[in-house]
């Protein structure tokens, strides 16, 4: 399939952790849609780097039964042969220096006898302890060096958590900043890559009707959820040592905040949409006060979590949590902003519910006057994506009762492959756009509100939950 927006360049994609979950549950199947839809330049090759003892033929049989398997409901057969004779395998361990310097000859023989290595990818789609020994060892080998001065560019794409608190995350974009450019570093939030997530600025911005009520003075508070229904699997090395509020807090819901309530960046560009996201998070009123920091969060932690693999005894890591916050600004000041999050609840749902204040003189039946007839606004992001509306009409018939109408807007999947945010992320890193990755100050201002609740949460009750449940069930 030919696309005009196509890459033209020859470039190579090195991912580093290719057997991990990442690889197998979204890199490869979004970099197949890409090449199917015509996005991918005509040449092209991905190297994945892992410590298994795998031959080429043996990594592509791996992403063929793990990654690929319903690759032949959406694609012909010759499309995902041609794909996957362009993966090839690398065998090392990330420790390992001369790794990166053989990974180096691999790709100048690869340019050598293809012209294949103009632009350079590399994706670290491993834990964050892996960051800095990767990274110092891709610049000191000269990996980050372009193929030739004239053409070419070299980009490196990290998974968030981008560090573990401000300290950590000050030194890992030092380290960024003195082995790459700003421009080289993409930092992935994919939340912010969702269709329905970059739509908050789109229907804000493009519609005239709401933008004019969006302030304190006609919304009464926000709620953000990211909740799911499955527990943690078989991640408790990883998780034990993150838990929610730096798995999805410090990240994917500051950003989905940022969006909801920011001003109009006035374009598309990357720069211009980054800064207005930027003003959001560092407008977040902050306290060290360890009084205030009780009073606004809640933490919890479901039963059977301390049981499960490769979490420690006793562990006191948030399985739950739930921020009340609010923005300085005076567009917003006043306006309470709930943030939610938590994994074994009653079902998985991620939305953003705008509730706007009770009309001054509601043209209301007597038997109404104590009802609450506030319109509500709902951004579904996932599972079932769109966008509703809560209006209040007269029902028919001879009386004049007011009952809840809803408007709504879903997002309706044919029968061609189903695009995921993973196909953005890709596609946009290639093509240099980081409107929808992470700015270095917003990392930095993201931990700066973080990192004090964190800190103080030793002196908060850690309160248990069932599985299956709503959670805690506190309110703040």
């Amino acid at each position: 399939m030919k696309n005009i927006d196509r890459i033209i360049f020859p470039t190579t994609i090195v991912i580093f952790g290719a057997t991990g979950d990442l690889v197998r549950k979204k890199i490869i199947s979004s970099l197949l849609r890409l090449y199917y839809l015509g996005h991918l330049p005509e040449k092209f090759q991905i190297i994945g780097v892992s410590r298994r003892d795998y031959s080429h033929e043996k990594f592509r049989e791996f992403l063929m039964h793990n990654a690929l398997g319903d690759a032949h409901k959406y694609y012909k057969g010759p499309d995902i042969r041609d794909f996957i004779e362009k993966i090839f395998y690398f065998k090392g361990r990330f420790e390992d220096k001369p790794l990166y310097y053989n990974l180096k000859k691999m790709l100048e023989s690869s340019k050598d006898s293809a012209g294949i290595c103009d632009n350079k990818l590399f994706y670290l789609a491993v834990p964050p302890k892996f960051y800095s020994g990767i990274l110092t060892s891709i610049a000191e080998s000269g990996l980050a060096i372009n193929c030739s001065p004239e053409t070419g560019w070299t980009r490196v794409l990290v998974e968030k958590p981008f560090g573990k608190d401000i300290k950590t995350a000050q030194e890992l974009d030092s380290l960024l900043g003195n082995l790459f450019r700003e421009q080289q570093i993409f930092r992935i939030d994919h939340y912010l890559a969702k269709d329905t997530v970059q739509n908050i600025l789109f229907f804000r911005f493009s519609n005239i009707l709401f933008e004019p009520a969006w302030n304190n003075r006609y919304i009464k508070k926000i709620e953000i959820k990211l909740i799911e229904d499955t527990d943690i699997g078989t991640r408790g090395a990883f998780y034990d040592t993150i838990g929610a509020l730096r798995d999805v807090g410090q990240n994917h819901m500051l950003q989905m905040l940022a969006l909801v309530t920011m001003d109009n960046p006035g374009s598309q560009s990357s720069q211009a949409v980054r800064e207005k996201r930027l003003e959001v998070i560092k407008s977040i009123i902050r306290s060290d006060d360890p009084s205030r920091i009780r009073d606004m969060t809640v933490r919890g932690q479901y039963r059977g979590y301390r049981e499960a693999q490769d979490v420690a005894a006793g562990s006191t890591t948030e399985t739950y949590f739930k921020i009340k916050l609010e923005l300085s600004s005076p567009k917003w000041s006043g306006v309470p902003i709930y943030l939610e999050s938590g994994k074994a609840l009653d079902k998985k749902d991620t939305e953003i519910t705008i509730y706007f204040h009770n009309p001054d003189e509601c043209l209301c039946s007597q038997i109404h006057k104590e009802h609450h007839h506030r319109n509500i606004l709902r951004f579904r992001i996932y599972p079932r994506e769109g966008i509703y509306l809560r209006f209040w009409a007269k029902e028919p018939g001879l009386t004049n009762i007011l009952e809840p109408r809803d408007l709504q807007f879903d997002y309706h999947i044919g029968d061609s492959p189903k695009t995921g945010e993973y196909d953005r992320v890709l596609l946009d890193c290639m093509k240099g756009d980081q409107t929808l990755f992470t700015s270095t100050e917003e990392v930095k201002q993201a931990w700066d509100y973080v990192t004090p609740i964190i800190e103080n949460w030793g002196h908060t009750k850690l309160h248990f939950y069932d599985r299956g449940s709503r959670g805690p069930g506190i309110e703040i």
